[in-house]
């Protein structure tokens, strides 16, 4: 890196990252990335076993079709006539179940598909799915930013902020049993009873209803792609560079100084990592202990164990939605089960491979998973091929046994697969932590909760004038959340809180 005086650092090359980085780029500024492991993306990044490729993070996309929220963004970016798209199954993209229950119970792309084939299973409940799907769509609808829009909405006062998304759907319907269907994409956003708002549940369940699609050989090509458009632009990405500290001059950032001793200088820094690591950098004395201690306090969301299986050639036929299964009938128990009776759920996704024929090669198993469990190892780093160590024998035991335990019980839900196993792989939260940055390998960020909604609400622009924050924890987790916190923390620098819409929606009225 030749020149280390920029307009605009960023640090970490997450989605949000990146997207702040090409928005920039964009209106004419001179961008660094910097990220501190071998590949670029954070959770878009992928890896390869067996000569077939898994998605770490990015296990399928909502909103791609014509006309939707994250088509409209993608396609400023430039990336929709780029990437290789696969459209799941339309009558049924998820399919919900539960122990001792041989009913699939399916979650429909679209609207009017969604409310028919929810109502053919519960024909009683019609008009309560109906009025359901009312209330996802008038929620989203409160948020202009996720529909690319720039009219004035007053947030603050929005009744559905201080509701929280268990009580609400129980308000809807009596039938338990659909309770548990409509939450049953519960790991999406690790859902708590009588703590999750349902706006959370709304934005992250709106986009998938409206269409939901596979990155074909994964998610990583979308960092690929706006990689390349930004230093097409004149952006800078240096891989294998840590921030670690910042230094001052007077109350702005002059530079941040990495692992190995250089110093980058900017204009503006956006960090787009772990908040409390951006606080870390940040010398006592340049903002007030208030703020550290509110933002340390904050608790992040649960992690998890994911299973990559590698199968036997030609052994499990192709299916084009995800399984979300649960032990009991209350998909609310799962994410506090204890680890005598883990997994109390699971997801499966399959993979989309530009290979794939009739059979598949492989599939993803994700789990929740308490960081506490991986605690004892928490002083170890294992990030290839830079910062490995080797975390002994007890944890590899650890991981085998909670493997077994994993496969077993996907074993039950289809039969017959512990069979078609050739290989497998695992990670733990001690892995996200690694390679995405969390401190404690947290899925989704800050935890939100209903009854003090404001509290989560991290603003992008900090007290340190220079500094600004993007990612999930600034607006909301997933490719379309941090996308339009990308825009929300770019709209600060440039000065514009409506200017930036209005041009992307120029953009996307221009080349219809």
């Amino acid at each position: 890196m030749e020149n280390t005086k920029f307009d605009v650092v960023i640090m970490g090359s997450g989605m949000g990252g990146l997207c702040c980085g090409y928005i920039l780029s964009k209106e004419g500024f001179k961008v660094c990335i910097l990220e501190k492991n071998r590949q670029l993306g954070g959770s878009l990044q992928i890896f390869s076993r067996d000569k077939v490729i898994f998605d770490t993070g990015i296990h399928y996309l909502g909103g791609l079709a014509e006309g939707e929220n994250l088509y409209g963004y993608f396609k400023y970016f430039g990336l929709m006539d780029k990437l290789k798209l696969k459209q799941m199954d339309m009558d049924g993209f998820d399919h919900i179940t539960f122990k001792g229950d041989p009913t699939v119970y399916k979650h429909a792309q679209g609207y009017d598909n969604f409310i028919r084939v929810l109502s053919e299973q519960f024909p009683e409940e019609k008009e309560n799915i109906q009025r359901y799907c009312a209330k996802i769509r008038e929620i989203c609808d409160f948020f202009p930013l996720y529909r690319i829009e720039d009219d004035d909405k007053d947030l603050v006062s929005a009744n559905f902020l201080s509701i929280d998304t268990k009580t609400y759907i129980e308000s809807i319907t009596s039938n338990v049993k659909l309770q548990n269907v409509l939450a049953g994409t519960n790991p999406l956003y690790a859902g708590e009873a009588d703590k999750t708002p349902l706006y959370v549940h709304a934005l992250v369940v709106n986009s998938y209803i409206e269409s939901s699609w596979k990155c074909v050989d994964g998610g990583g090509q979308i960092a690929t792609h706006l990689a390349a458009s930004i230093k097409k632009m004149g952006g800078i990405i240096q891989n294998y560079s840590e921030a670690v500290k910042f230094n001052f001059e007077g109350s702005n950032i002059k530079e941040v100084v990495l692992k190995n001793g250089k110093k980058i200088e900017g204009k503006y820094f956006i960090s787009n990592f772990d908040l409390t690591k951006t606080l870390d950098m940040i010398e006592p004395g340049h903002i007030r202990q208030a703020y550290r201690t509110r933002i340390t306090n904050l608790r992040n969301s649960i992690s998890a164990f994911i299973l990559y299986i590698v199968l036997e050639k030609d052994t499990q036929e192709n299916f084009n939605y995800n399984i979300y299964h649960y032990h009991s009938n209350n998909v609310w128990e799962s994410i506090k089960a204890g680890s005598e009776n883990w997994p109390h759920s699971f997801v499966i996704f399959p993979q989309a491979s530009s290979k794939e024929g009739k059979y598949t090669d492989s599939m993803i198993v994700m789990a929740y998973m308490n960081y506490d469990e991986v605690k004892q190892w928490e002083t170890t780093k294992n990030i290839i091929p830079n910062n490995e160590e080797d975390r002994g024998p007890g944890y590899e035991e650890f991981k085998k046994k909670k493997a077994e335990r994993l496969i077993d019980a996907v074993d039950a839900r289809l039969p017959g697969l512990k069979k078609k196993i050739k290989s497998y792989y695992t990670s733990t939260p001690l892995t996200y932590r690694d390679y995405i940055g969390s401190r404690d390998g947290t899925l989704y960020g800050v935890e939100k909760d209903y009854r003090d909604p404001l509290k989560t609400f991290i603003p992008p622009k900090t007290k340190i004038p220079n500094l600004y924050l993007t990612g999930q924890n600034v607006n909301l987790h997933g490719v379309l959340g941090v996308t339009v916190s990308a825009v929300v923390t770019c709209s600060e620098i440039l000065g514009q809180p409506k200017g930036l819409i209005r041009k992307i929606k120029k953009f996307l009225e221009e080349n219809k």
